[in-house]
């Protein structure tokens, strides 16, 4: 756990504008800085950093496996003994070449939840599953993407109450569902976006067809989404599993 040492520290303030989720306060009594601990995200990056020139930043044995959690998801420097999956996704969410995981007549959705400057509490994470499932999304398993091993029902999305006030830098939801299903995935989407307090990207996964086009795109216009203008097209050389 990320803490300020009160005997180190000068109150100069130079670790507040280092903070991702502004969750170092000044405080003008005691002039000293803190680290509110239901705000932090344990990313460590002004521990990494060495950002306090009194070298003031220091952190405590994470006992609690929520917060080990929380720190790998929040610190791209670390390594993920502690949730089995490398990154905060699928070995490749983005990519579907070697695994071939969105097949024909599917599409597959990759929600980045929070950013550097907002993060995203779990609870937040929890109220976009769950209106995604409800409209047929289907979430990849534990044993590929860490937020799905917090759930107690991977049905519909629910997540482990324990852990619903924990900050995370960012974490990905991933799933897939059936085409037909694609536009109620979207409008699900739309609707949640309005009750949570934090920011998503949406990443969609499709197959092209013979012609390499994806009519599926065109429901988008339907739900007043603009086309993609950017992406990752994958040609297919990953492994002969990607024809399925």
């Amino acid at each position: 756990m990320t803490i300020i040492n009160k005997d180190k520290c000068v109150g100069c303030k130079t670790c507040v504008k280092y903070c991702t989720v502004d969750a170092i306060h000044y405080i003008p009594e005691e002039k000293k800085c803190f680290v509110d601990p239901a705000v932090c995200a344990e990313c460590y990056v002004c521990v990494r950093k060495k950002v306090c020139p009194k070298d003031a930043m220091e952190t405590q044995e994470l006992t609690n496996f929520y917060k080990q959690f929380q720190h790998v998801m929040s610190d791209p420097m670390e390594n993920y003994g502690v949730t089995g999956v490398t990154g905060r996704g699928t070995e490749e969410v983005k990519t579907n070449d070697v695994t071939g995981r969105v097949k024909k007549g599917y599409a597959g959705f990759s929600i980045d939840m929070g950013r550097p400057g907002i993060g995203v509490y779990l609870r937040d994470a929890e109220k976009v599953a769950m209106a995604m499932a409800a409209a047929g999304l289907v979430f990849e398993s534990p044993e590929k993407t860490p937020l799905s091993a917090l759930m107690t029902d991977i049905k519909t999305g629910k997540i482990n109450d324990d852990c619903l006030d924990y900050h995370l830098l960012s974490v990905i939801i991933e799933g897939n569902c059936t085409l037909d299903k694609m536009t109620d995935v979207f409008k699900a989407l739309q609707k949640v976006e309005k009750e949570i307090d934090t920011v998503f990207s949406v990443g969609l996964i499709l197959r092209v067809d013979e012609n390499g086009e994806a009519p599926a795109l065109k429901e988008l216009d339907k739900l007043g989404i603009p086309q993609p203008h950017r992406g990752k097209v994958n040609v297919g050389l990953g492994r002969p599993l990607c024809a399925l």
